[in-house]
């Protein structure tokens, strides 16, 4: 300890020195004035200690930025003895610096959905984790604590509740238009019960999950490492449908948010393909409204819609469902505003009615089960239900709007979109996906003919190449010597060396070289495929 303390001590000294070796080179050169203004907390600002005007230190800020070296430099054995290092840095830049890199790390890994298949990196990585053990919907449900610990201990480095809580919202039917997992067991209700322990659920994924990662082992997207550089994770998913419209999305990241509302499936697909074949169509024509989990009814205002999907911001104006029970005379919600929850509705209710502003109103219970949200309102007698759901309406969360914010990434970058602009990203990066799957394809077809060429060569002199490789005396000498026999190339003689006694028959080989015709007229096909635009865009409408 001290030696730690001596270390210090000459660091201090040392730089003591070398602020009093410089008061005196400028006496010397004659600056006496200077270094008295200085002891006496004069007004040059260049000095440390003396004031600073507050423009002078946003220029100081502002200048900051052209220094060799803004982090600062290194010391070495300031502090603690020998071998450790400690760093001087200039305090406002460091902060500046590490606050921005804390924004885009929450901005790009965390709170902002990826426009090309609308996820989040946690949702990305559930998914893949799942895909690759095998939890496909042809498959029984596994424990939710095997793939949080899959999921964890591969790809993402955070809490396992924080990616068991993202799991079960994947699950919600009440919280995604069209859940990518499918979880059996409690997964919480909209009435904001929490889901029964991981231990406890098992999961799948939903077909439409599984169908997002049907092509990725063809090369359709990139990979990059994980967080250890142990294993390798999609950068993004081959999603077949635009998921960021279908699911939408929500998040908060530094300094923006993110609040897309989701859209029903065949709503989507339709206007896609029709999109494909003509850029100029009328969304609206097909897209008419969002349709949220949770139901309610959408108050349609064509020009709000319209602005929405030029733009990307504007608000959905949404209300709740309900119907009169005349022979009970009780009001019964059945679907609420997906912004809100069953639990805000029933304080705000009880809140009004302790008030005296709903004085027709005699009781409220959720009678939410298994078949659905219901929220009973008991009548008192003379009561209008029409003029109670108004008041309602007007009252309590029972009508609400959901502000739209289409904050996206694209190419690593936040910025907000129209409708019309998420489905051109979606398409170009779909094209795209099509592109290199063709392409995969039509690399193992040309492999496969390749090989199949040089089995054909052999055909004619099956007895030849048979005492070629039975009159060689090394192995190591096989596949040289059937080189210069047939003319092979090393993949060909290699494959021909490697097949079984019992197949260096006529039969076989003519049975294998009659694929050579269907494979060439695959290939052509492939090749037309990757040249033709228009052919891409109708493997994505199929």
């Amino acid at each position: 300890m001290a030696d730690n303390n001596d270390s210090f001590d000459e660091f201090l000294n040392r730089a003591e020195e070398d602020y009093d070796a410089g008061d005196i080179e400028a006496a010397e050169a004659g600056d006496e004035d200077d270094v008295l203004d200085d002891v006496e907390g004069g007004e040059d600002e260049s000095r440390p200690g003396a004031f600073v005007s507050e423009e002078n230190k946003a220029r100081s800020l502002i200048d900051m930025s052209s220094i060799a070296n803004p982090h600062g430099s290194i010391v070495e054995g300031a502090n603690g003895g020998e071998g450790t290092i400690v760093r001087s840095a200039y305090l406002g830049k460091e902060m500046q610096t590490s606050f921005l890199e804390y924004a885009m790390s929450v901005i790009v890994s965390r709170a902002l959905p990826d426009v090309r298949d609308g996820l989040k990196p946690v949702h990305r990585r559930i998914l893949y984790a799942m895909n690759e053990s095998g939890y496909t919907p042809n498959r029984p449900h596994m424990k939710s604590a095997r793939t949080v610990g899959d999921v964890i201990g591969k790809y993402h480095p955070h809490g396992d509740f924080a990616v068991y809580d993202t799991m079960v919202r994947l699950a919600q039917p009440f919280s995604m238009r069209v859940p990518l997992v499918d979880g059996h067991g409690n997964f919480g209700s909209i009435d904001g019960d929490a889901a029964a322990a991981m231990r406890y659920t098992e999961v799948r994924m939903s077909r439409l999950a599984s169908e997002f990662l049907n092509d990725i082992d063809k090369e359709t997207v990139d990979f990059r490492p994980n967080y250890d550089n142990t294993l390798a994770e999609p950068v993004v998913l081959p999603t077949k449908v635009p998921n960021l419209l279908l699911n939408g999305s929500s998040g908060i990241a530094v300094g923006m948010a993110s609040q897309i509302c989701g859209f029903n499936l065949e709503e989507v697909c339709r206007t896609t393909i029709a999109y494909l074949e003509d850029p100029n169509h009328d969304l609206l024509s097909t897209l008419p409204a969002p349709d949220f989990p949770t139901g309610g009814e959408i108050l349609y205002d064509r020009d709000e819609m319209a602005r929405i999907y030029r733009t990307g911001r504007g608000s959905v104006k949404v209300r709740a469902r309900w119907r009169h029970l005349q022979k009970e005379n009780i009001i019964e919600i059945y679907e609420i505003p997906y912004s809100t929850t069953v639990e805000a509705v029933i304080d705000k209710v009880a809140e009004l009615a302790k008030a005296g502003k709903l004085r027709e109103v005699a009781d409220m219970r959720d009678e939410t089960d298994l078949s659905g949200l219901k929220l009973a309102i008991d009548l008192k007698r003379g009561a209008d239900p029409e003029q109670v759901m108004q008041k309602l309406f007007r009252l309590t969360p029972l009508c609400d709007s959901f502000a739209c914010n289409f904050n996206i990434l694209i190419a690593g970058n936040p910025r907000v979109m129209g409708v019309g602009e998420i489905l051109d990203e979606w398409i170009a990066w779909r094209m795209e996906c099509i592109r290199r799957r063709v392409f995969f394809d039509l690399q193992k077809k040309r492999a496969k003919l390749h090989l199949l060429q040089g089995l054909g060569k052999i055909l004619l002199d099956i007895d030849r190449a048979i005492a070629i490789i039975r009159n060689t005396e090394r192995e190591a000498d096989v596949v040289p010597n059937l080189m210069a026999g047939f003319d092979l190339d090393e993949v060909q003689a290699n494959f021909v060396a490697e097949i079984k006694l019992r197949n260096i028959n006529r039969e076989y080989i003519l049975k294998r070289t009659a694929e050579t015709d269907a494979l060439e007229k695959d290939i052509a096909d492939l090749e037309a495929t990757l040249e033709s635009k228009r052919r891409i865009r109708g493997i994505i409408i199929r």
